[in-house]
C-alpha cells in the first residue's frame, strides 16, 4: 500500500493544485471501451496528458445520468464482456504504473449490489481505488455504503444539481468526501455550447455551506470552457469529450493531446 490512499490521496491532490493556484483536472474514461486493453492505454494517455485525478467508468446497462456518447461506450464495453471484476483488475494495473494519481470509480448501484457492497469496497482498496461516485445512490439511502467507505478510507462522492434545494444540498455536502460533484446543468452528460450563466451562483451556494472541494462536470467539452470553470471551481470534470476521442486508430495520442490542451488552458 502507498503511503497515502483514498480520501487522503485525493485531498493531497487538491492541496497541491491549490498551492499552485490552479484547478484540478479530472478526465473520465469508460473501462472496457473500445476494448479493455485500449481502455487501459487510454487511461494512461489521460494521465500522461496531465490528469490530476482520473474517473474510471464501470459499464452498466442502464446509465441514466449519461448522455449518448457515454451510453454508447458503456454498451460497447458490456458487449466486450467488461465486468466489475475486470474493472477492478484494470484499475489495479493502472495503480501499479501510477502510484500517486487518485483513481475514482464512477458506477451505478446495481452492479455494486450484485458484487456485494462489502466485498466491493474491500476490493477497491486492494485495486488502488480512492473514491466512488454512484450517480443513482441518494444520500438518504447511502448509510450502509458510506459506513463501508469510511471503514476502508474511500471517498464517497455525491452529485448535486443546480435545482437541488438548499436543505438537500446541505445533506449532500455533509456526506460527500474528497469532493462534491456539481452537475453544471440539469440533464445527462454530454457536450454543451457554453458554460451555464447560472454556474457561478451555484458554486457560491455550495461554497457557503462546505469546505469540501467543489468539482464541476457535465457539458464541459473545450479548453475554453474548462478554463472558465476552473476559475470558479476547485476541479473540472471532462467526460464525453474525452470518450469521443477514444475510438480512432490514434486514440491514445488524441486523448493525451486533448487532456494536455485542457490542462494548458486551465493553467493560464
Amino acid at each position: 500500500m502507498n503511503e497515502c490512499y483514498g480520501v487522503e490521496r485525493i485531498g493531497r491532490q487538491f492541496q497541491a493544485a491549490r498551492a499552485s493556484n490552479r484547478a484540478v483536472l479530472i478526465p473520465y474514461i469508460t473501462l472496457g471501451y473500445p476494448t479493455p486493453e485500449r481502455a487501459l492505454a487510454l487511461a494512461e494517455a489521460a494521465i500522461e496528458g496531465g490528469a490530476d485525478i482520473l474517473e474510471l467508468g464501470i459499464p452498466f446497462s442502464d446509465p441514466l445520468a449519461d448522455g449518448p456518447v457515454i451510453q454508447r461506450a458503456t454498451h460497447v464495453a458490456l458487449e466486450n464482456g467488461t465486468t466489475v471484476s475486470l474493472c477492478l483488475e484494470l484499475a489495479s494495473q493502472l495503480r501499479a504504473r501510477y502510484p500517486q494519481i487518485p483513481l475514482v470509480f464512477m458506477g451505478y448501484l446495481n452492479p455494486i449490489l450484485a458484487f456485494g457492497e462489502t466485498v466491493f469496497c474491500q476490493a477497491c482498496v486492494e485495486a488502488g481505488i480512492d473514491g466512488l461516485i454512484i450517480p443513482d445512490l441518494p444520500p438518504e439511502e447511502g448509510e450502509e455504503i458510506e459506513e463501508l467507505c469510511r471503514e476502508n478510507e474511500l471517498a464517497l462522492i455525491y452529485l448535486a444539481a443546480p435545482n437541488t434545494p438548499d436543505a438537500r444540498l446541505s445533506i449532500i455536502c455533509e456526506h460527500s468526501q474528497g469532493y462534491v460533484y456539481l452537475v453544471s446543468v440539469t440533464g445527462t452528460t454530454g457536450a454543451r455550447v457554453g458554460v451555464s450563466a447560472e454556474l457561478p451562483a451555484f458554486v457560491s451556494r455550495v461554497r457557503a455551506i462546505t469546505d469540501t472541494p467543489v468539482a464541476v462536470g457535465f457539458g464541459i467539452s473545450t479548453p475554453v470552457q474548462a478554463a472558465a470553470v476552473g476559475q470558479i471551481a476547485d476541479a473540472v470534470i471532462v467526460g464525453s469529450a474525452v470518450v469521443q476521442r477514444c475510438e480512432s486508430e490514434q486514440a491514445e495520442s488524441d486523448v493525451k493531446a486533448f487532456v494536455s490542451e485542457l490542462r494548458g488552458a486551465m493553467n493560464r
